[in-house]
């Protein structure tokens, strides 16, 4: 019987534990997902930039912000995740430019950010 007691006790505070780690759970898992599509678009206007500067029948774009919606759409549906995305361009002369990208989201002011390098490239014009 007091084998029995014992098993009872250590698998009740066994579950108990586990049931605690589940709000850190949710927590990492939200903030992972955020994270995840933050990257992707940080890349996708890095990438769309690079190939606006590369080509010099392009003018060099502006950089700005925008609002930009885990949906993909124009629009946001419910429950879409809103994401700021800010592109800094800034001439080094001889032709080069730095692409600056930072992306945010509603509580995560310091976002993720990434820079490049980007020079004209006479091949590519069009």
């Amino acid at each position: 019987m007091i084998e029995v007691c014992i098993a009872l006790f250590l698998l009740t505070f066994g579950v108990l534990a586990m049931m605690s780690l589940q709000p850190t759970a949710w927590r990492v898992s939200g903030r992972s997902d955020y994270l995840g599509r933050a990257s992707g678009i940080l890349l996708a206007q890095l990438q769309e930039t690079e190939a606006k500067i590369m080509n010099p029948n392009i003018a060099i774009p502006a950089g700005g912000g925008s609002t930009v919606y885990a949906s993909g759409q124009g629009t946001p549906k419910q429950g879409d995740a809103a994401f700021t995305v800010n592109t800094t361009i800034t001439d080094l002369g001889n032709s080069t430019w730095r692409v600056t990208v930072r992306v945010t989201w509603p509580g995560n002011a310091a976002g993720i950010s990434e820079s490049l390098n980007v020079a004209r490239q006479e091949y590519f014009r069009q």
